[in-house]
């Protein structure tokens, strides 16, 4: 069974815990307390193939953002989360993946983004980040994107699923390219 290391970021406030929580143990976070940092493990089945994941679930307050280079060095897939009822929140993930690109060294990297509190952006909801602009930022990264509700599970079980499809892929695709790269020496 494959494992892979999973970091959940994005600002505070987003939903990453109450995501991630909802994922791992069904239920949703009715209250709010800023994380600091929280690990949890998951079997998880993704294209009928077995794999445990790993989740870093991270701070999204600026006074442990120092922490988070190291997060990042040892992850290997990463979920960027903002809200879409705050479009600040939406800028600060650009910010998140040039610092995942910068600690990487590298500009592929397994990512899903994701728009989270979907349940309170219908109509007549608040959103302040549309649809159209989450898909178009995923385009330029090469990523895949959805909108997710941690309340009522929307999405969640894709977004996890999607981050393992995504380290699946660029594994192998560096492996091969590694293994090619040998044969030509």
């Amino acid at each position: 069974m494959r494992e892979y290391k999973v970091v959940v970021l994005g600002s505070g406030g987003v939903g990453k815990s109450a995501l991630t929580v909802q994922f791992v143990t069904g239920a949703f976070l009715e209250r709010y307390d800023p994380t600091i940092e929280d690990f949890y493990r998951k079997e998880i089945e993704v294209d009928c193939s077995p794999s445990v994941l790993e989740i870093l679930d991270t701070a999204g307050t600026e006074q442990f953002a120092s922490m988070r280079d190291l997060y990042i060095k040892n992850g290997q897939g990463f979920v960027l989360v903002y809200s879409l009822l705050n479009h600040q929140s939406f800028q600060d993930v650009r910010g998140l993946r040039e610092q995942i690109s910068r600690v990487k060294r590298q500009d592929r990297v397994p990512l899903v983004l994701v728009g989270n509190k979907a349940d309170l952006a219908g109509p007549g909801g608040e959103r302040e980040v549309s649809e159209g602009e989450g898909r178009a930022l995923a385009r330029e990264w090469g990523c895949p994107f959805l909108e997710a509700s941690a309340k009522t599970r929307q999405g969640v079980d894709e977004l996890f699923a999607e981050i393992v499809r995504q380290m699946s892929y660029i594994g192998v695709t560096e492996n091969r390219e590694q293994c090619c790269h040998c044969l030509l020496q």
